[in-house]
């Protein structure tokens, strides 16, 4: 099989110097390999280091083909969506030799197969025949992301890099980027989160400073390779405090033994019945023993405590936080909302109309409906965000709005001082136990927002409204799982399947809907 990308012992690290991960061996041929890792672990380099746009500290990067890029976005500019397929050109020079005015150059460079190729190229991608001279701004996001697909397909680079490539999407967008990849007959490498798309990796790559892991298969076996890896872990963490707890004890047992000897020798220098020389000897060769005793007690603790700490890292590594949600209390069958024949508009185009449907106790609820079919303005109605205009809307209890910037907070500000702007009535003991509830203690909560992660974000935005007094008892999240590492994504799915509220979520993460427990989806259709 050719290898259309070679990776020989690749060390990352960032411009100050820190290594991202090191010893990354890989050869990607007619494949598709997903990366994974956590936030800053060094993904998004990696792309940018095989397209020579990121320095490597060392190691080989060797291409042995062409290569074609899948951005997260694909933003309108002036282009036209011929410019964006790359076809323009290719077309005004076919349409100059079909009148007669074409040059020797444009008879040397013409492909006449480009207008069967293109369409082609935009049925595969789930495109209509399109206006090539229509602005590409006028495409939706969706639309956009079919455009970039289709210009793959008329490329047909050998080696296709993706970085998030269902970012944003809706269903029928991450279908298109899953059908891309399945019929792919190159080679692709694809930084994702989307646990759907990766589950038809045929191998997986997870990157992180402690190592490089390779796993073949998609994602529910690296899920099983890795949950074992956890266990065993934290297996070797607790082995090794025993045995720093038993080298302890056994330099306490030695302590005793040389104590019992000490006074031993005392009361015999007291009987006065030995000679001072030896009564000398006899203290100092106690005074050597025992000083080597010490030694080796401490050098045997300090190499348990070694040990135990290696261990530590290692858990603190594979095993993701466990965050701690307050109970909110809602009564099961408690009216949490309820939207009737709820209209809004946006000057002349109707997006909402006539929307009825309510929570009540602890139910968990999706919105769904394609991208701009005011799922967020939805939710916007439901926190007061936003008014309808016609219909009527209950909020009769406690209620927390998290949007995808997580906007409440001063990016500018630490975490403390977000909460206690948020919090006011919290004194700071209070504060500081709300934030480590949310696994920020100790410093973590000197950290500035605009220094966090993606997952670290939610997570205080999270800490934040849940810290309020009361606890909200309905909670809407706006696409949560956007810009987050799977790690990240687990830990807010482990703490939201044990909160006691109600749940109000748009998200197109199916892997996320089923593990927060929805049990109901309202679809929306759109502007009328």
């Amino acid at each position: 099989m050719p290898s259309f990308l070679t990776l020989e012992s690749v060390v990352l690290a960032t411009p100050s110097g820190r290594v991202l991960f090191s010893g990354l061996s890989l050869h990607v041929g007619r494949e598709r390999v997903g990366v994974v890792g956590r936030n800053g672990s060094g993904k998004s380099t990696l792309l940018r280091a095989i397209l020579g746009q990121a320095p490597v500290q060392s190691g080989v990067v060797a291409l042995g083909g062409t290569v074609g890029m899948l951005e997260q976005a694909v933003m309108p500019g002036d282009e036209t969506a011929g410019e964006a397929l790359g076809v323009s050109a290719a077309l005004a020079r076919l349409d100059r030799l079909e009148a007669g005015t074409g040059s020797e150059q444009d008879f040397a460079e013409a492909d006449w197969t480009l207008p069967h190729l293109l369409e082609g190229a935009l049925t595969g991608a789930g495109l209509p025949p399109l206006d090539l001279d229509r602005p590409l701004a006028s495409f939706s996001g969706g639309e956009r992301t079919r455009l970039a697909i289709a210009r793959l397909l008329i490329e047909q680079p050998d080696l296709l890099l993706m970085d998030e490539p269902t970012n944003n999407l809706d269903d029928d967008g991450r279908a298109a980027i899953a059908g891309l990849l399945a019929n792919w007959r190159g080679g692709a490498l694809v930084v994702s989160h989307d646990r759907a798309l990766l589950e038809g990796m045929d191998r997986i790559v997870a990157l992180s400073p402690v190592g490089v892991a390779i796993h073949g298969g998609g994602w529910s076996s690296w899920v099983e390779q890795r949950d074992a890896a956890r266990l065993r872990a934290e297996a070797e963490l607790d082995e090794a405090e025993r045995q720093m707890r038993a080298a302890r004890r056994e330099a306490q047992t030695a302590r005793e033994r040389q104590a019992r000897r000490d006074r031993a020798g005392r009361a015999y220098a007291a009987a006065g019945s030995a000679p001072r020389i030896l009564l000398g000897r006899r203290r100092e060769s106690a005074e050597n023993s025992a000083g080597r005793l010490h030694a080796q007690a401490e050098d045997r603790i300090g190499a348990k405590a070694d040990a135990r700490d290696a261990a530590r890292t290692r858990v603190e590594v594979a095993t993701p936080l466990r965050l701690e949600i307050p109970p909110c209390h809602l009564p099961p069958g408690r009216l949490a909302l309820a939207f009737d024949d709820v209209r809004w508009s946006a000057g002349e185009r109707q997006i909402i109309n006539g929307l009825s449907f309510s929570l009540r106790g602890p139910e968990r609820v999706a919105l769904t409906g394609r991208n701009g079919a005011g799922k967020t303005t939805v939710l916007k109605l439901a926190a007061g965000l936003a008014m309808p205009t016609g219909g009527r809307i209950e909020r009769p209890v406690p209620y927390a709005l998290l949007d995808q910037t997580v906007s409440l907070l001063d990016r500018r500000a630490t975490l403390v001082e977000n909460m206690r702007r948020l919090n006011p009535t919290l004194d700071d003991n209070s504060l500081r136990a709300a934030l480590a509830r949310f696994a920020f203690r100790n410093t973590e909560g000197e950290r500035r927002v605009r220094d966090l992660s993606g997952g670290e974000c939610l997570r205080a935005g999270i800490a934040c409204v849940l810290s309020a007094m009361p606890v909200p008892q309905l909670l809407m999240l706006d696409e949560p799982t956007n810009h987050l590492d799977v790690e990240s994504i687990e830990v807010i799915e482990h703490a939201l399947r044990g909160y006691d509220g109600a749940l109000l979520i748009v998200s197109h993460d199916a892997a996320f809907r089923e593990a927060v427990g929805i049990a109901r989806q309202i679809r929306l259709d759109g502007p009328a």
